[in-house]
């Protein structure tokens, strides 16, 4: 039997070893690539280290908040941040897409962001929109519980948020108080008013008659309600009406509300297809409209605006907590 030359031996050695660095080399890059998509998420540099982290409020793992604590010698305002995504996805690490926080610190006023249940997570809540809605509202009731300890004013408290965040703001701007005071649970007993509401980008209505009178190619919302297809959600409209009736905040507005300003990054067109018809202005022009008619404030930004009174949700939020735009709510 012929054995192999030494020459040969060496070369094959060589190439296998080679190989198997390469595919070490692969395996550690996939690796790293997976423990990246896997780290939590991290606040921008512009944003200063929270006060206290990973405070949670709730028993599901999302059921989470941080807060900066502004200086004062006596209570402070407080931002109330709800991060968009739909309703699917995002973090409170967003934060410096929907607020200012150093600056707001900086005035005096102390800041909170959520997390809160997506809908991946809304499995046996009906609507589904239900979970991420009263998951703002309860973050909004624990907070109130540490006004003391965290030196805050609870009767100034202002939301921020953009998108499906925007949202869940104005739904709680507009909701009237689901405070329980007879529960036993000092949490319920929490008011869920909010003096004023700061949103960038935000859904004002979950009826999708609304949405295609207002902007033909709509095509957002029915996942609110567990409707996959917004063909779905329109032909199922009169079935849902309650569920409408109940969490769109343009159904929600009356005449005590407190005030509201809304900013887009493009001008309106009431009944025409829109370039980005989930984040479209025509949502705050006719909200706008809805509230004069009830003679509720609200603001509406947007390039080419006539006047505009402030240029960011930070710059509203400061002018009204600070002063004396905040209106009672029943």
């Amino acid at each position: 039997m012929k054995t192999a030359h030494p020459t040969f031996l060496i070369t094959y050695i060589v190439i296998l070893l080679a190989f198997s660095a390469t595919v070490q080399a692969q395996d550690a890059s996939q690796s790293s690539k997976a423990n990246r998509t896997k780290e939590a998420p991290a606040y921008d540099e512009s944003v200063p280290k929270p006060t206290l982290a990973g405070i949670r409020y709730g028993k599901h793992e999302r059921h989470v908040l941080d807060f900066w604590k502004a200086p004062s010698d006596k209570p402070t305002p407080l931002v109330f941040v709800v991060h968009g995504g739909g309703w699917i996805g995002g973090s409170k690490e967003r934060i410096d897409r929907f607020a200012d926080t150093a600056t707001l610190m900086q005035e005096g006023i102390s800041v909170v962001a959520i997390n809160y249940r997506l809908m991946a997570h809304s499995e046996g809540v009906e609507p589904p929109v239900k979970a991420p809605l009263h998951d703002a509202a309860r973050a909004l009731q624990f907070v109130r519980t540490k006004a003391e300890e965290w030196n805050i004013d609870k009767a100034r408290i202002g939301a921020a948020g953009g998108s499906a965040g925007a949202c869940s703001s104005l739904w709680l701007l507009y909701h009237n108080d689901l405070a329980d005071p007879e529960n036993a649970d000092p949490v319920s007993r929490e008011s869920t008013r909010l003096f004023c509401a700061a949103v960038k980008a935000p859904q004002t209505t979950l009826d999708p008659q609304q949405m295609k009178e207002w902007t033909p190619n709509s095509r957002y919302g029915g996942h609110a309600f567990g409707k996959k297809k917004f063909a779905e959600f329109l032909a199922e409209r009169k079935e849902i009406l309650p569920w409408i009736a109940e969490y769109s905040p343009y159904a929600l507005v009356s005449s005590d509300d407190p005030p509201a300003a809304l900013f887009y990054r493009s001008a309106p067109a009431i009944g025409k297809d829109q370039k980005d018809p989930t984040h479209t202005s025509n949502f705050g022009v006719k909200l706008r409209e809805h509230c004069e008619e009830l003679g509720v404030k609200c603001e509406v930004t947007y390039p080419g605006a006539v006047g505009v009174v402030h240029e960011t949700p930070t710059d509203y939020l400061i002018a009204t907590l600070k002063g004396n735009a905040g209106l009672s709510r029943k």
